[in-house]
């Protein structure tokens, strides 16, 4: 059986949708940080049948918006000596800044170098965003 041990400090990201955890890996760009990092696929899950989960050893900064766009369902806990300090649960944000970027060539964030790509939430069920800027659908 597989052993996986358990973090001092740190963050794990759990109830990843199995098979999402490498892109979440790269998204947070987990590949550049110093601390031990564990992607741990296919685990056994009552809830999701199965998940994948990622263990991060030390503190990280995490943009919980983007957790939140890429999956929802996704727990963040705050591990401090050994323990569940802190849990985050995450939901579609209403607003994203510079997670995903304007596809329109005539959108001023095409144009203006160094403008931030603002998106609002504009239908929830379908998960579709707007740009603020020129109205853009990100689907």
């Amino acid at each position: 059986m597989l052993s996986i041990d358990s973090i001092t400090h740190g963050v794990v990201l759990d109830h990843i949708a199995a098979g999402r955890g490498m892109s979440i890996f790269h998204l947070l760009k987990l590949d550049e940080v110093d601390s031990t990092v564990a992607i741990i696929k296919n685990v056994k899950s009552g809830r999701l049948g199965r998940k994948d989960m990622i263990k991060i050893e030390d503190r990280f900064d995490l943009d919980l918006d983007a957790l939140g766009y890429i999956d929802a369902n996704i727990t963040v806990n705050i591990i401090e000596d050994g323990q569940i300090k802190k849990k985050h649960n995450l939901s579609l944000p209403s607003r994203l800044t510079n997670v995903i970027i304007c596809k329109n060539p005539r959108c001023i964030t095409s144009a203006e170098q160094g403008l931030e790509h603002e998106f609002v939430l504009f239908d929830k069920e379908n998960k579709i965003y707007r740009c603020l800027y020129c109205e853009q659908e990100n689907g």
